[in-house]
C-alpha cells in the first residue's frame, strides 16, 4: 500500500511540477536575412511583452525565462534551433517560427517532442490538416484571398493576372488563389511567377500587359521581391491595378517601393489603420494600447509584430491554467474570443487557426501612408 501511495505522489508531483518554477518559452525569428523586416518587430514584441509581464509578477508567481534564435528564414537552421531549444532549453512552449517554409520544417520534430507551437507564418498548410500540438496566430492565406476577391467583386473585377514568388509563402497564396477564384467568380487569365531573390520581373510584367482581359494584377510575396514588382509596373505604366497580399503590411515595403507604391492595394489586418477604424470595432482598443507601446519603444509598427502579441499572450492566458506541457496544448486549444492584434481568437480541436475573413480589411498606400478603403 505505500508504494502505491508513492507512486501516486510521486505521479502528481511530476505531473504538477512542470510550471511550478521559471517557464521558459522559446522563440525562432528570422531576425537577420531576407526577412529581417518580418522577425525584428516579432522579436522586439516578444521582449517587451514577457518583460512587462515579469515587472508585474509573471504567470502565477513564476517568470517567464524567454531564449531566441535568429533561425535567419532558413529551414535547416530552424529545425536545429528547435531541436536546441527542445533538448537542451527544455522548453515548455515555442513560438514561430517566422515563415512558412521553416515552420512546416520543423512540424514533426514538435510532433515528436509534444512542445506545443505557435507559428508566426501564413500558409494554411501549418494547421490543416489540424496538427495536434501546432497552432499558429498569423492569418492563413487562404482568408487573404477571400477577403480580396470579396472586394474585388464589389468593384466587378473577374479577370486577374498572377504574379507570385515561388517561396513557401509565395507558392501556398498562388495555390489558394487559384483554387478560391470560382467561388468569387474569378477567372485567372495569367500566372506568373518570380525567384524569391529575383530584381527584376519586367518579363513576365509585358506578358500580363500584353493581356487585354486582365482588370488587375495580383501579387503575391515577401520583400523584396515585390516591391522590385511594384517599380517594374510602374516603369511600363502598367495600367492595371495592382494588388499586394498581406506579406508586404509594412513601413519597409514603402521604404522599398519607393513612390511606386502609391496606389497600392491589399488585404490586412487592422493595425495599420487602428486609428481610422469605428468606435464600437472590438479590437480598436487593444490595437491603440500594442502600437503606442510598440511606437514608444521601437518606432514603425508592422502587423508581422501583432502576431508576436497574440502567440505570447494566447499562451499566458493557458499557462495560468496548465499544469504541464499536455494540459498547457490543451488550453491553448480552449482559446475563445482572444482579442487579439491580428483578429478575434477562437481555438478548437478542429480549427488551430483561430481566425477567419473578417479580421482582414482592404488597405490602400497613400503618399506613404496607410489608408483604409474597405472595412
Amino acid at each position: 500500500m505505500k508504494k502505491i501511495i508513492l507512486s501516486v505522489l510521486l505521479a502528481l508531483f511530476v505531473s504538477t511540477s512542470v510550471f511550478a518554477k521559471d517557464i521558459k518559452i522559446g522563440a525562432l525569428v528570422s531576425i537577420t536575412g531576407p526577412t529581417a523586416f518580418l522577425g525584428e518587430p516579432e522579436r522586439n514584441t516578444l521582449k517587451m511583452i514577457v518583460n512587462n509581464i515579469n515587472k508585474n509578477g509573471g504567470v502565477n508567481g513564476n517568470k517567464l525565462d524567454l531564449i531566441v534564435y535568429d533561425t535567419k528564414g532558413n529551414p535547416s537552421s530552424a529545425v536545429i534551433l528547435a531541436r536546441k531549444l527542445i533538448y537542451s532549453d527544455k522548453v515548455d512552449a515555442i513560438i514561430g517560427p517566422t515563415r512558412s517554409g521553416t515552420t512546416l520544417a520543423i512540424i514533426p520534430l514538435i510532433a515528436r517532442s509534444k512542445v506545443p507551437l505557435i507559428s508566426m507564418a501564413s500558409s494554411y498548410k501549418i494547421t490543416t490538416p489540424v496538427k495536434k500540438w501546432v497552432f499558429k496566430t498569423a492569418p492563413s492565406d487562404s482568408l487573404a484571398v477571400e477577403r480580396l476577391y470579396s472586394y474585388l467583386n464589389s468593384r466587378k473585377i473577374n479577370n486577374v493576372a498572377l504574379l507570385t514568388a515561388s517561396s513557401g509563402f509565395g507558392a501556398s497564396g498562388r495555390e489558394e488563389l487559384k483554387k478560391l477564384a470560382s467561388k468569387y467568380n474569378i477567372k485567372v487569365v495569367a500566372d506568373e511567377t518570380f525567384g524569391p531573390k529575383d530584381t527584376n520581373m519586367t518579363a513576365q510584367l509585358i506578358k500580363i500587359k500584353n493581356i487585354k482581359s486582365a482588370q488587375a494584377l495580383i501579387c503575391w510575396g515577401t520583400n523584396p521581391g515585390p516591391a522590385s514588382v511594384a517599380k517594374n509596373a510602374r516603369e511600363m505604366n502598367l495600367q492595371i491595378p495592382l494588388f499586394m497580399s498581406h506579406g508586404v503590411a509594412s513601413k519597409k515595403f514603402i521604404e522599398l517601393a519607393g513612390k511606386s507604391s502609391d496606389g497600392i492595394m491589399l488585404p490586412a489586418g487592422k493595425l495599420m489603420i487602428a486609428a481610422q477604424l469605428p468606435k464600437n470595432d472590438p479590437q480598436k482598443d487593444v490595437l491603440l494600447a500594442y502600437k503606442k507601446m510598440y511606437e514608444t519603444k521601437y518606432g514603425h509598427i508592422s502587423t508581422f509584430g501583432g502576431h508576436a502579441y497574440d502567440a505570447i499572450h494566447i499562451i499566458v492566458n493557458a499557462l495560468k491554467h496548465s499544469k504541464d506541457k499536455e494540459s498547457l496544448r490543451s488550453n491553448i486549444e480552449k482559446t475563445k474570443n482572444f482579442i487579439g492584434v491580428t483578429g478575434i481568437f477562437n481555438y478548437s480541436p478542429k480549427n488551430h487557426a483561430g481566425i477567419d475573413p473578417s479580421s482582414f480589411s482592404i488597405i490602400k498606400i497613400k503618399n506613404g501612408n496607410w489608408k483604409l478603403v474597405a472595412y
